[in-house]
């Protein structure tokens, strides 16, 4: 799956889940421990608000602390519509991809930078329909193309709290189980 494509399904995933949420959910809890599905969604509204400065060379800096805390307001669905109308253009800018990108991690090509959205937006599409009980099956090529991305650097993320340690799972699990469990998450 080319990068791009990955970004537009795993965009897609996270928004329709978002998109799904009830009125009275919001405050439900989802498997990223001490995250309610709110917590979840400003996590990635956050994120996504950050893509556009990112992708044109802004440092963490410049940036600065515009989108720490509450980015959902009173409309959160509203609020990550914003972000993610903006994020995507800039992610298919001519151009944006060839980069580098300024990170917390430090300088990061543009192109690692897209596979880290598209984890996170995938893995958290997965947290959002379990907190919401909306078990849809993800994009079963977007779940084999993250994980084919992520498992080589997993082990090196252990420590620094970006995802939980790997669950086992039997060999006969599904695509979908193997990715989520890769990062933690209990099937």
């Amino acid at each position: 799956m080319e990068l791009l494509d990955a970004f537009d399904k795993a965009l897609g995933e996270f928004d329709r889940r978002v998109h799904h949420v009830a009125h009275n959910q919001w405050t439900a809890p989802t498997p990223c421990t001490g995250w309610t599905v709110r917590d979840l969604v400003n996590h990635l509204t956050s994120e996504h608000l950050w893509a556009p400065w990112l992708l044109r060379g802004a440092t963490l800096a410049e940036v600065g602390d515009r989108y720490d805390g509450d980015v959902l307001g009173d409309h959160p669905v509203r609020a990550w519509e914003r972000a993610a109308a903006g994020s995507r253009p800039a992610f298919h800018r001519p151009g944006a991809l060839e980069s580098d990108v300024h990170t917390s991690s430090g300088l990061t090509p543009a192109a690692d930078y897209a596979w880290q959205m598209i984890t996170d937006l995938t893995v958290h599409a997965w947290d959002l329909g379990r907190g919401t009980g909306d078990d849809q099956p993800l994009d079963e090529e977007l779940v084999m193309a993250v994980h084919e991305n992520v498992a080589p650097a997993v082990g090196s993320w252990q420590g620094f709290g970006v995802f939980a340690p790997p669950v086992p799972v039997p060999d006969s699990a599904s695509p979908q189980d193997r990715l989520v469990a890769l990062l933690g998450r209990r099937p």
